[in-house]
């Protein structure tokens, strides 16, 4: 029970909640019993059947609905008296504004992704209200609290960047199944059911370019008045057969490496597939995503893990249904973890991949983990996570500025401890957001356009999502509602333009003022010309140095965000290292501080030991539960 000056101070509060998933049900429901009486919640995503094992304030009824009302709703039946407000939105909708935000005492997340609680972030110090971040993924989890001019932002320290592959691997030399995936995923996937305008080369690399692209033209294309399983056959052979072939024919490559084996459809197929009565019965459904090749086939276990036999029919198969009863579907769609069509398509030429290249198969259920980046979510880390949210808003709410903890839930002990407090690190003084140290940017000006500065720099960088830029008092991009026709086209035309050519020249020395007028966030970027970048290691062809981003790792070791897959022990080990190292260091275990040195709070911990020890990163309770971004995978929310 809350003390009685702590009730008068949340009887009085007025809370915003952003997100109503995992975390945000946990949360409602624990600030209703609390006794908070003015609650909004903001939320954007409907509710989805795979929400329900966890998402408690929802049933089957409401899938489709809005999390946000249908929340509100669940809530209010325990308790009818208090106020709860409802908003089925984006939170970087432009309503959301800075004088939105102002009316709140404090702000608690509840998020799936870095670019929104980036956003809220920004809201939140230029409206000066306190923010509450959280986030879990399995049995990890963490809460944050985040006062402007006191402790450091959210942006202040390095976030996990997304795991890359170099794209030789995926097309040319996979080594794990996670290659395979990608490989099938992003690549066939996209190749046979995406948009055919984008580049995509499915073709490993040879000796003989010419003879590959002479052999790939129009592979894909299906053939007027050509039989389905002709089709699919073809596509099989090519893409599992004859590009190995093509791969072993380059000796050097395969000098210190297990050679592939090519497979052709013949080689795990009957030359003519009988087809299994279930086939048309699969496809008579309102569903599309509920289109099943593994239904047609009568494969039950998602858990089983298929033979190469299997494996090639379920590819032949959902191939044909694809063109059978989502044909129209075909040239627009992209991957989802919730297509079980795509998912079994994937799953299949990931193995009938790995099986070329002798490389263990995986279940469907394993596949669609790894496909859809997910660790499965843990109700009970959400429910206490959010318990730690709420003792953390009450701190705020009564000023209790020296308890503040950021802590940590662990999946084993250290120190004979399961929750990890830890004293709020100060603001960090090169933090461009929150200490407004200008960037420097080291870029080509007479190749680059101002096109690849927004969308490189501005936008997936810095994370401006109504962007302004300017050369001193000359204007270079605007983005607004109300913008004129003219003056759209003129900024449309800016975009088009190399840097050094734009009316007001931007070239090595120029400094660049970049604002966004919603989040109220100003930088200042200094631009150093520079004429050659490393394709591999820098391959946006332009460097921005001063911002918070972690390095992407190398090698195939992964970057935990969203909760490393709870299944790799590791990453709990070497967070629980850091944690063990941080105790000793002055932390003991009611969480008061270390004594930080004189000089720059930068060198208490190396930055990449900070980071660990501050976020997993788990970018909040993972939805379906995505963590391990490979490429561009992204999170969901819990």
């Amino acid at each position: 029970m809350a003390s009685l000056p702590q009730s008068s101070a949340i009887k009085g509060a007025k809370v915003l909640m952003v997100g109503a998933g995992g975390i945000g049900c946990e949360l409602l429901k624990t600030l209703a019993l609390s006794g908070f009486q003015d609650i909004h919640i903001i939320d954007m995503d409907t509710i989805e059947v795979s929400n329900l094992n966890r998402q408690f304030l929802f049933r089957q009824s409401h899938v489709g609905q809005s999390k946000a009302k249908v929340a509100r709703d669940a809530v209010l039946r325990f308790r009818p008296h208090i106020s709860i407000t409802p908003y089925h939105a984006n939170v970087k909708g432009s309503n959301f504004n800075v004088d939105f935000f102002k009316q709140f005492n404090v702000v608690l997340n509840g998020l799936d992704n870095l670019d929104a609680r980036r956003h809220v972030n920004r809201l939140c110090l230029a409206a000066e209200v306190p923010l509450v971040e959280s986030g879990t993924t399995g049995f990890l989890g963490q809460v944050t609290v985040h006062l402007k001019g006191k402790t450091e932002c959210y942006e202040c320290q390095p976030k996990p960047a997304p795991k890359t592959y170099p794209v030789c691997t995926i097309t040319s030399t996979p080594s794990k199944f996670v290659h395979c995936i990608v490989w099938a995923k992003d690549l066939l996937f996209a190749k046979l059911f995406g948009d055919k305008n984008q580049g995509n080369d499915l073709n490993v690399r040879s000796s003989d370019a010419s003879e590959s692209s002479k052999h790939a033209e129009d592979v894909f294309e299906r053939r007027e008045n050509e039989d389905i399983e002709q089709y699919g056959r073809r596509i099989y052979d090519h893409v599992f057969g004859y590009n190995i072939e093509l791969a072993l024919s380059n000796e050097e490559t395969w000098k210190n490496r297990n050679r592939p084996r090519p497979i052709f459809s013949k080689d795990g197929l009957p030359e003519k597939l009988q087809q299994n009565g279930k086939t048309d019965k699969s496809c008579a459904t309102d569903d599309p995503l509920s289109v099943s090749a593994m239904g047609s086939l009568g494969l039950k276990n998602p858990q089983d893990i298929w033979s190469l036999s299997e494996n090639s029919r379920v590819f032949l198969e959902a191939l044909r249904l694809f063109f059978m009863s989502r044909e129209k579907e075909i040239g627009h769609l992209s991957f989802d973890k919730d297509d079980q069509l795509a998912v079994e398509f994937v799953t299949a030429a990931a193995n009938i991949r790995a099986t070329s290249f002798g490389i263990p198969l995986h279940s469907l259920f394993e596949a669609k983990g790894i496909a859809g980046n997910i660790v499965h979510a843990v109700a009970t880390t959400n429910a206490v996570i959010a318990g730690l949210i709420v003792i953390e808003a009450i701190k705020v709410l009564e000023k209790d500025t020296d308890n503040y903890r950021m802590t940590y839930c662990l999946e084993h002990p250290s120190k004979k401890m399961l929750l990890m407090p830890v004293e709020p690190f100060e603001p960090n003084r090169s933090c461009c957001v929150c200490s407004e140290s200008p960037l420097s940017l080291e870029i080509n000006t007479h190749r680059s356009k101002l096109r690849d500065f927004v969308e490189k720099i501005v936008k997936a960088k810095l994370g401006m999502s109504s962007p302004l830029i300017m050369r001193g008092s000359a204007l270079l991009y605007e983005v607004g509602d109300d913008l004129d026709e003219d003056m759209i086209a003129n900024y449309n035309n800016n975009l088009e333009k190399v840097l050094s050519e734009l009316p007001s020249s931007v070239t090595g020395g120029t400094v660049l003022t970049v604002e966004d007028l919603q989040q109220e966030f100003t930088c200042n970027i200094h631009i150093k010309h520079r004429e050659e970048f490393d394709e591999e290691k820098e391959p946006d062809g332009m460097v921005l140095v001063g911002w918070t981003q972690a390095p992407v790792e190398k090698g195939d070791s992964k970057s935990v965000r969203n909760g490393e897959s709870t299944s790799k022990a590791s990453s709990t080990e070497a967070q629980q290292e850091v944690l063990d190292e941080e105790i000793s260091e002055g932390s003991d275990i009611s969480g008061k501080k270390r004594k930080q040195p004189e000089c720059s709070a930068d060198k208490t911990m190396d930055t990449n030991t900070k980071s660990k020890v501050q976020r997993h990163d788990v970018d909040v309770d993972a939805d379906e539960d995505d963590l391990v971004e490979v490429d561009h995978w992204t999170a969901s929310d819990g």
